[in-house]
């Protein structure tokens, strides 16, 4: 069974994970929902985000030596279970791996754990990107054992406009020149509410996209 946005939404309405209301953002700006990507603790919620990767890596992305990465911390959960998800779905058996906060000082020592990625096309895996900075870290720890991005994957695409009329991560894709890509994004959740929801959200949500979206 492929990955259904309106599924995951109802599922992470479901576990808290995603909510609507008044909510503040880090930019100021005030959100008519939030995703909480750190509520995503069940495993009928990370089972079907690892299918969701899975199923967006299998269209995407190169089978051959297929190597998955995912941004601490997370991306480690996520990235683990994406690997199971291709090899039981697709019978894509992708290494993985992923970056340490801070450096190991002993032992093997580094900075990434998992897959040697020396000289790879890597796909990144995360939950949700809002300015982009964490992602432009990863992409430089990737550099610096010779590897590059061949393309990043997030669970939800605000769609919200960044520094100019462009969103986060439109501004990445362009800047790497690799797809970006998402699960769900705003206009799923808004569809979601168009139906699902009461009039009151869905005119906030409307509102929300006038003022800050992209398209």
């Amino acid at each position: 069974m492929s990955f259904n946005p309106q599924t995951f939404i109802q599922v992470a309405l479901n576990n808290g994970v995603l909510k609507f209301g008044e909510f503040t953002l880090k930019s100021g700006r005030i959100s008519p929902y939030f995703f909480n990507a750190g509520l995503l603790a069940t495993g009928e919620l990370l089972s079907v985000l690892a299918d969701g990767y899975a199923d967006t890596l299998a269209k995407h992305a190169g089978t051959d030596d297929l190597t998955i990465f995912g941004a601490a911390y997370k991306g480690i959960p996520f990235v683990a279970s994406t690997a199971q998800s291709l090899y039981n779905n697709h019978q894509i058996n992708a290494h993985w791996g992923y970056n340490r906060k801070e450096a190991k000082t002993h032992g093997e020592g580094g900075m990434l754990v998992g897959a040697d990625l020396t000289g790879k096309s890597v796909w990144v895996i995360d939950d949700v990107m809002t300015a982009g900075t964490a992602m432009r870290e990863v992409v430089g720890i990737l550099d610096g054992v010779g590897a590059k991005v061949a393309g990043i994957i997030v669970a939800l695409d605000r769609k919200e406009k960044g520094q100019g009329e462009k969103s986060a991560i439109q501004e990445l894709g362009d800047e790497l020149g690799v797809p970006v890509l998402a699960l769900v994004s705003f206009d799923d959740i808004i569809e979601y509410v168009a139906k699902n929801g009461t009039d009151d959200e869905y005119q906030s949500m409307v509102q929300y996209r006038q003022e800050y979206g992209v398209e």
